[in-house]
């Protein structure tokens, strides 16, 4: 279960509030930032972060396969990326970012 350190962001909230509000929701956990890389994004080492997740997450089968996931998601519709870290820069949204755009995927980030 993906619990949030924000409030109503945790899987089910979130997931319940989209719907409310017409919008889909797909929790690809399989494409999470392992323990090991939050760490280092909280500590400010972005480039930890991307090696930890890129050798944990991306660069395996499993990765691969969740990766092509999310493309497919994005082929039919435009989707969002959420993530606690407020900045895309050390993020593994812009990981996943960097991954999708070879195959024709424009990102924006978006800041409130």
């Amino acid at each position: 279960m993906a619990n949030s350190r924000k409030r109503g962001f945790s899987k089910g909230a979130l997931g319940t509030s989209l719907r409310e509000a017409g919008l889909g929701y797909a929790h690809l956990r399989s494409l999470g930032t392992p323990k090991s890389g939050r760490q280092a994004a909280r500590a400010g080492d972005a480039a930890l972060m991307r090696r930890i997740y890129c050798e944990e997450v991306l660069d395996t089968a499993a990765g691969l396969a969740a990766l092509d996931e999310l493309a497919a998601l994005a082929e039919g519709a435009p989707i969002c990326l959420l993530c606690f870290e407020r900045d895309p820069a050390g993020c593994h949204r812009r990981v996943l970012a960097e991954r999708l755009a070879p195959r024709g995927f424009v990102v924006s980030d978006l800041f409130g």
